[in-house]
């Protein structure tokens, strides 16, 4: 069985996203109750032979959908994941009449960043952590 893109549920993202180890103290439950409810959301699982390797989060703002969060568990990086999710994501937002899909990422997340302008995304702006 290939890539599978299902919509999912909240429990399956917080469980993949405790397995990217990028995500240093990633959102419990009450975050994403806080950030989904009333909004137009979505939340993508990627599944390969029955098993959830993969997963994006976003919800919709005033005139943009904001992609919150999302990974792909490193064993399975490199075989279109984060492609097929992001492609997933899009198309939804599309047929929802958003134009426009926001998010922001760390500059110590270099792929994230590549991935982002071979996305088509650009950037526009950054702001400097507090140390």
């Amino acid at each position: 069985m290939g890539l599978v893109i299902k919509e999912g549920d909240v429990d399956t993202a917080m469980r993949l996203s405790r397995l990217v180890p990028e995500f240093i103290g990633p959102p419990e439950k009450k975050e994403y109750k806080r950030r989904l409810s009333g909004k137009t959301h979505l939340i993508l699982i990627a599944w390969l032979d029955d098993k959830p390797v993969g997963f994006k989060v976003g919800y919709q703002e005033k005139d943009y959908f904001y992609s919150w969060m999302g990974g792909v568990l490193p064993s399975y990086r490199r075989r279109n994941v984060a492609r097929k999710l992001a492609e997933a994501q899009e198309a939804w937002a599309r047929r929802q009449g958003i134009r426009s899909i926001v998010f922001k990422t760390r500059n110590q997340h270099k792929n994230m960043l590549l991935f982002a302008i071979s996305r088509g995304f650009q950037i526009v702006g950054f702001k400097e952590k507090n140390r």
